[in-house]
């Protein structure tokens, strides 16, 4: 029998042949479908690049403002999973509303025509549509505050924005935000992308992938980082103390949030991209005084544990843009998850092109041979 090398965490192992996304983190490089990050953040925007990563292609003129306007007008939530939601508990984390909702969400579409493209696309178009909604009504219910209808003439980002509290957000705001999406939608084969491959292989219904992909995004080693960054940086208050926290951190052997990654060994070319949107809030609306501590912290990592490869990632400054914007902690990962839902459709429409179901082995260190005890012996 051939004994098979176990990689804790797979790392390493190929999962999958994918066309989506390309990472080279040596260099800093991220492309979606072969264009640069950092063309993208510039000169598209989020739905373009859904549209981009979905259909691996860059839209028409038409083609995008057809799908535009599908989206706009599936915004709408059944009021049943409304209702559903005000009977969340107030304390409940918004990410685990938003995967109860997200499946859900399939039981008023079971049909599984999985080889229908009209089938595909509509799924494509409601989840991407409803998913902000659902985050935006979670956070005013929870508060006991019914839910603000969207608005048909706001574009995506800025009618997210604006749902979260009814006012209309400032046309800068909802740019920078828009970005941020472009920015987490995709990123090869993660946790919650490979979570969400194994349950497409399966062939069950989109929003039961979409619902295990943001299970796996809520932990702390994935989509949940952001909100412990800011965490950190509240707990280090001022630039004196970041040096002697880094030090305590080293000595201990503790991880330092928003730093390191498992596949860039410099500086995560999303990191410096949400860096300089951070500056531009700060510039117009106000400064952050944690963004002093965030540069500090930076300077002091790179001294300690530059030569490692441990620098800036996405999460480090993700936080800083969404917290001016005045987005409460823990909908960091949720609105994490309303970018990442067009990255993981991406990879449920591509996993169903050449279907295997995913059924890996394992390594087995138990024993053999065990005797039964009887109850009366134990």
């Amino acid at each position: 029998m051939m004994v098979c090398e176990y990689k804790p965490g797979l790392e390493g192992i190929p999962a999958a042949q994918s066309s989506i996304s390309y990472v080279d983190g040596q260099k800093g490089i991220l492309e979606y479908r072969g264009i640069r990050i950092e063309e993208l953040a510039e000169k598209s925007t989020f739905l373009e690049t859904a549209y981009l990563l979905i259909w691996d292609k860059l839209p028409s003129k038409e083609e995008l403002e057809t799908f535009e306007h599908e989206v706009r007008y599936h915004r709408r939530i059944k009021y049943r999973i409304r209702d559903m939601m005000k009977c969340f508990p107030e304390s409940g984390h918004p990410m685990d509303a938003l995967q109860a909702s997200a499946a859900a969400l399939g039981l008023f579409y079971s049909l599984r025509d999985l080889h229908n493209p009209v089938y595909i696309r509509d799924s494509v178009v409601r989840l991407i549509a409803t998913i902000p909604t659902m985050v935006a009504a979670f956070q005013l219910m929870r508060k006991g505050n019914d839910p603000v209808r969207p608005r048909d003439d706001l574009d995506y980002s800025a009618n997210f924005l604006y749902m979260l509290n009814e006012q209309e957000p400032d046309p800068l705001m909802a740019r920078i935000f828009d970005i941020c999406l472009i920015l987490q939608v995709e990123h090869t084969m993660n946790a919650s992308t490979f979570s969400a491959r194994v349950t497409a292989s399966t062939l069950t219904d989109p929003y039961a992938v979409v619902a295990s992909a943001v299970g796996t995004l809520g932990g702390p080693l994935h989509g949940g980082a952001n909100e412990e960054v800011i965490q950190m940086l509240e707990k280090i208050g001022s630039v004196e103390n970041v040096r002697p926290y880094i030090k305590h951190c080293l000595q201990t052997k503790s991880k330092i949030m928003g730093f390191g990654h498992r596949v860039y060994k410099v500086k995560d070319p999303r990191a410096i991209i949400l860096q300089g949107l951070a500056e531009q809030l700060f510039q117009k609306f106000g400064y952050d005084k944690f963004y002093d501590v965030a540069q500090e912290m930076e300077r002091v990592v790179e001294e300690k544990l530059g030569s490692k490869g441990i620098y800036p990632n996405i999460d480090f400054y993700s936080g800083l843009v969404y917290r001016k914007m005045g987005i409460p902690t823990d909908l960091f990962t949720p609105i994490f998850a309303i970018a990442r839902v067009a990255g993981w459709l991406a990879h449920w429409k591509e996993q169903l092109a050449e279907n295997r179901i995913f059924r890996p082995t394992q390594v087995y260190n138990g024993l053999h041979e065990v005797t039964y005890t009887p109850i009366e012996q134990r």
